[in-house]
């Protein structure tokens, strides 16, 4: 090994002929994003212009233990038994040669290792060892290292050299990092897309229309993929089942609760159970096959045209806002626990009676938890006098009305949460 990196080097060259070839070899790595491809070419090249029996490139990840984050990993190694030893140097932060540069952030010139207490013997043969860090945005992220098999044999200007590379090392890892982020956030995004559009395919088309009722349903997204959902299926010509559910969180996992309770609460539709007994078996359902720290809180009821009434059952949802056809408003504060929350978990049914002019309104907390700069909610009495402000419009306009007011108030466009509205009006 010895001979190999040696007979590369050219004793006569002079540092301004240094100082070329590390562009030339700068030029040539800068055009690759393999990180590992990079790194093997720098090794691989720097017999040119340094003498060297082993050498190795160390980068800095943060391992699990507390009592010693850092752990050295060697992305390149040239001249030692290989060993696990050396692929994972088992040092702390400032212990040995590794763990000082990393810690100090200063580069070391060992002239005698033999006569340096800092030394951590990796190789018999090493007689003297020189190191600089690999600084990136101010921080140390990795350690060049070199040890020849002879005394005194890196002088200040092997070490001005051993820096200058060390910066280029810095700035295509970095550069290998943002690329690598870029793609990952490409590919995230794709897959929200995805997303998107599938959870677009599941909510409904159209309000649905019967007779004696004008209702309509409609969520504010504020990503790509949204935690709430609301749904209506026609069950007779004369009643439809409606939901209205919030899961926990947001993005694609919440989205994927909510596929999983469309189907599953589809399912018990079809078969004809009532709202309580549809969400024990959706929650039953739910809590076999999600984590524990997930639930979704849900509104599910049948609209009655003939019978002019609303029979529910609430998870844990936020309590529906009824509101008289002379302004008198209350908001129905009957709930049991979120579905997937418990085992065997029990609902109550609940049972309005519309009268004509009477307004019923489902919701998710994006609406009454919206917050402005001062951290001010817009809370439940705001979202009932705003309902009522608007109450003579149709009910798409009433929550395209809601939505204008709740933004004017936390003085912003969107949302800062998820927020669905699903009206109810008797004619």
């Amino acid at each position: 090994m010895s001979d190999i990196h040696s007979s590369g080097h050219d004793p006569h060259l002079s540092q301004t002929d240094k100082l070329r070839m590390l562009l030339e070899i700068t030029k040539t790595i800068s055009r690759s994003l393999d990180l590992d491809e990079v790194l093997g070419l720098v090794m691989d090249t720097l017999g040119t212009l340094i003498p060297y029996d082993a050498a190795g490139i160390y980068l800095i990840e943060f391992g699990e233990d507390p009592s010693n984050p850092y752990v050295f990993k060697s992305k390149v190694i040239r001249g030692y038994q290989i060993s696990f030893d050396l692929i994972e140097p088992r040092l702390r932060l400032g212990e040995g040669f590794l763990g000082t540069v990393a810690q100090t952030g200063k580069p070391i010139i060992s002239h005698d290792v033999t006569k340096d207490e800092r030394y951590f013997a990796a190789r018999e043969l090493t007689r003297s060892e020189m190191l600089a860090p690999i600084i990136s945005n101010e921080h140390v992220i990795g350690v060049f290292d070199l040890e020849s098999d002879h005394l005194d044999a890196y002088s200040e200007d092997d070490l001005s050299v051993l820096q200058l590379l060390a910066s280029q090392v810095a700035i295509i890892i970095e550069k290998v990092r943002l690329h690598d982020e870029v793609v990952e956030k490409k590919r995230i995004q794709a897959q929200l897309e995805i997303a998107r559009d599938v959870q677009l395919t599941l909510l409904p088309h159209s309000d649905p229309v019967i007779d004696g009722f004008d209702v309509s349903g409609y969520i504010f997204p504020t990503e790509e993929v949204s935690g709430d959902y609301y749904d209506w299926v026609r069950i007779f010509q004369d009643q439809i089942g409606i939901v209205v559910a919030d899961a926990v969180g947001k993005g694609v996992p919440a989205a994927l609760l909510m596929a999983f309770l469309r189907a599953s609460l589809r399912s018990c539709v079809q078969i004809g159970y009532a709202p309580h007994i549809a969400l024990s078996k959706v929650s039953a359902l739910l809590r076999d096959s999600i984590e524990d720290n997930k639930f979704i809180t849900a509104i599910y009821g049948i609209l009655d045209s003939t019978n002019k009434t609303f029979v529910f059952s609430n998870a844990g949802h936020n309590p529906p806002l009824l509101i008289k056809p002379d302004g008198e408003y209350r908001f129905v504060e009957y709930g049991d626990m979120p579905l997937a929350m418990f085992d065997d978990a029990r609902y109550h049914q609940h049972f309005i009676r519309f009268e004509p002019g009477q307004v019923m309104v489902i919701y998710t907390d994006g609406i009454t938890e919206a917050a402005n700069p001062s951290g001010e909610e817009y809370g439940q009495e705001r979202f009932a006098d705003r309902i009522l402000d608007g109450i003579h419009l149709p009910a798409r306009r009433l929550i395209d009305h809601v939505r204008v007011g709740v933004a004017d108030f936390c003085e912003q466009s969107s949302l800062a949460d998820d927020a669905t509205l699903f009206i109810v009006k008797a004619k």
